[in-house]
Order: C-alpha cells, then structure tokens, then sequence
C-alpha cells in the first residue's frame, strides 16, 4: 500500500490552464485570454456564494443558540460549526475551476470506529475541521463584500462607461455612475474612451483580487506545515516498510530457489552414498552427515517460511492465520471471515502479529488454549487473538510487540493489548482497509 509521491503533470505553454493568476499576469498575453474571465467569475460567484453562507452560519448560530436551552438547538449549533467542511470542499472546487492555484487538501482524520458519534467527536476535535469553519466565517463577513466591491469598481464602472453611448442612443441621457448626466454624443463617447484604459486597469485588478483571494484560501484551506511535515513521515515510513518486504521477498527467494536445492541435491548425495557405502564406520558417518542434512534442510524450511510463507502469497491470510495455528505448540481455534483478498501490506502486518502473538503464547503464557477470531468488515480488518493463561504480558517486556505496533501504525492500524495478571490475555489489531480481489 504505497503512496505515491506528489508530482505535477507537465502540461504545454500554451495552455492556459496549466498557469495560475500570477503567471498569467506577467505574460503578455493576459488581456487576450480567460483569465480576466475567469477572474471576474471567480470573484462574482464567491460575491453570491458567501453572502448565502453567512445568512447560513447566521441562521444556524441564531436559531440554535436560542433553543439551545430546551437542548433542541444544539444539533443545529453542531452543524453550524461543521459547515465549513461544505464550504471548504465548494471553494476548493471554485478555486480549482477558476485556475487560480491548486490548494492542497487539509488532512481529515479517519475515524478509527463506524458509526455517526465517533465521526463527529473526531471532526469536532481537528484543526482542520476549525480553520475550514473559520474561512467559512471569514468568507461571509469580508470576503464577499470584497469580492463584490472588487467586481463592481474593476469591471462593472469602465463597462458601465463603454456602454454610455448605447445608453444615450436608447433612452436620449445617462447617468453616469449615479454622478453625471450626459446627453451629448461628444460627452458619451468621451466617457466611452475613459471606460477603455480603465478596463485594461480593471481586467489587471481582477486578476490581482483573485490570486490574493487563492492566497487567502490556502493559508485556511490547505494542509498547514506540520501537517505536510507529518504526511511525508507517514509516506518515508510507508516507503521503508515496503522496501523492508521487497527484500524480505529477495531474501526468501534467494533462500528457497538457491540454499535450499542445494540442500536437497547435498541430502540425496548423502543418501545415495550411504546405501552404497559398506557396513562400518564409513556407513556410520554418512547416515550421521545425512542425518543432520536433512535437520538442516528442515530448519531452512521453516526459515524459509517464517521469513514470507508461500501460503500467505497464494491463498491470502485465513489460510495462512490457519498453517501458523497448525504449526503452534498450543491448541489454536480460528474462526476468521475474510472473504477477499486484503492489500498485501495489510495481509503481512496481521499475520505476523498473529505468528508473533502465538510465538508469545507458547513461550510466556502457560496457556492450554488460544483462539484467533475476526474478519474484515465495514472497510476494517479486526483480529482478536486470546490465550487462557496467566496474564501480565507488557509490550514493555519486549514481547515484539512494539515492532509490530509500529508497523500496524503505519498501515493506519492500531494494536492493542489487554492483560490483567490471572488472565485472559486478549491482543487485537485493527486495519482499515479494502479488498483486492476475491479469495481463490
């Protein structure tokens, strides 16, 4: 499950949507293409779009906060407070339509259990949830006064002037902006000619609004800094643990297709030579040497199979959770519902917490009995792994738990541990995840 890299995709000079504002501003060709367009656009659509939102956030907060008592209006306040995620996703939308620079997602986190109430106590305790409200607020106080004010003077006075003579032609005068009243031919057209430098000026104007509207935009809407610096952590972590099974896979192939035939080609030449060999101590020595070739070939194996079992590869995690039970010293019952093949990072990380778990059950528990339960269900792998015996295990106690924990957390998994002295001891990993493909 790696992430890949963030990256740009090249686009030809010419075209225009590949710029944002300010580049479109400092080539020569600004006048001449859609960015006066697309900037008067931008700015009169947020004019619109922001005074709803404040008859919103001002209905919401007025009408909640006064049946606030009778306990009606605070799930009307709660939804008030989370309309900036709304608000948040149509101005991304409207800036990346109006090409006035990419801005970059503010990291919501998954909540890490189904159901309404988790997801609103998360959303109600990020940052991110609070600066998309606080553009919200922000964008129905002052922006689009702004922006109306910027389409007004910027565009709709020089149009208004160009237009004085088409005035004057149909009605027989004009008021110029609500001051001058001109009923000459000589005087329209002169407004006319004023209406064309002022609309170069304007068109530059717009363009100039729109990108330090886009500015505004990213400082609230976009991932801040730490946040940037953490998405990196987590995409290194994802890239290392990724790099870690490609070379444990190198490794387990290298062992299988070379150490271990030449083992079995070693064994069977041991073999062979032994029964060809005359009874004495000749004979006595290669069927020792045979002997501890064929100890050392079954401890390849095992290596082999600790290292990436082939089942895991081929038939997924159930199978595999239920050869490593097989293989356990204690009694293990499982009962897992997977019925699809889970991505491959999520299928290694839980089989070896299960083998892991197991390991520890054998060595410290004393337990007569485990069990393995769980399965995959509303985009989440849950595996419970429980022992009947004495209690008292720690992470602290480097059971390899910690390893394990990290490598769940990179996945966006959690693990955790319950283990009262006396027993039971109960271990489960939580993973959210998708399937793949169906189970062979």
């Amino acid at each position: 499950m790696s992430v890949p890299p963030d990256y740009v995709r090249p686009h030809p000079p010419s075209t225009v949507i590949a710029m944002t504002v300010w580049q479109a501003l400092s080539r020569r060709g600004y006048l001449g293409s859609a960015w006066p367009w697309r900037s008067v656009a931008f700015l009169a659509s947020g004019a619109v779009f922001g005074a709803v939102v404040l008859v919103v956030i001002v209905a919401g907060a007025v009408v909640g906060g006064a049946t606030a008592v009778v306990l009606v209006g605070l799930p009307l306040l709660v939804l008030t407070a989370l309309c900036g995620i709304p608000v948040a996703a149509a101005e991304r939308w409207r800036l990346r339509l109006a090409g006035v620079g990419p801005v970059p997602l503010a990291r919501h986190r998954v909540p890490d259990a189904p159901g309404l109430t988790r997801w609103l106590t998360v959303r109600l305790k990020e940052a991110a949830t609070w600066r998309e409200l606080a553009y919200a607020v922000l964008l129905g106080l002052v922006l689009w006064p702004l922006d109306a004010l910027v389409v007004a003077f910027a565009a709709g006075v020089p149009l208004f002037l160009l237009a004085t003579p088409l005035l004057v032609a149909v009605d027989g005068e004009a008021k110029v902006v609500k001051l001058w009243t001109v009923d000459t031919w000589s005087a329209a057209f002169g407004f006319a000619a004023v209406g064309v430098p002022l609309l170069i000026v304007g068109a530059y104007a717009l363009g100039l609004a729109a990108g330090a509207r886009g500015e505004v935009a990213k400082a609230l809407l976009g991932a801040s800094g730490d946040s940037d610096r953490v998405t990196e952590l987590v995409r290194s972590r994802v890239r290392l643990v990724d790099a870690f099974e490609a070379e444990r896979r190198r490794i387990e192939r290298d062992l299988h297709d070379g150490a271990q035939q030449r083992l079995v080609a070693l064994t069977m030449t041991l073999g062979l030579a032994r029964l060809d060999a005359p009874p004495g101590p000749l004979a006595d020595q290669l069927a020792a040497a045979h002997g501890e070739a064929e100890k050392v070939l079954a401890e390849l194996r095992e290596l082999i199979h600790g290292i990436h079992p082939k089942v895991l590869a081929d038939y997924g995690l159930e199978a595999a959770v239920a050869d490593a039970a097989d293989r356990s010293p204690v009694p293990v019952d499982v009962e897992l519902d997977i019925t699809a093949r889970l991505p491959q990072p999520v299928e290694n990380a839980a089989y070896f917490v299960v083998c892991e778990a197991l390991a520890n059950v054998a060595k410290h528990s004393g337990a007569s009995r485990a069990a393995v339960s769980g399965g995959h269900a509303d985009g989440r792998l849950t595996l419970d792994i429980r022992d009947d015996g004495r209690g008292g295990a720690s992470s602290a106690n480097g059971t390899g738990l910690t390893g394990l924990a990290d490598r769940v957390s990179v996945l966006d998994g959690r693990l955790s541990l319950s283990s009262p002295p006396g027993g039971p001891t109960l271990l489960r990993v939580e993973i959210p995840c998708r399937p793949t493909e169906p189970c062979a």
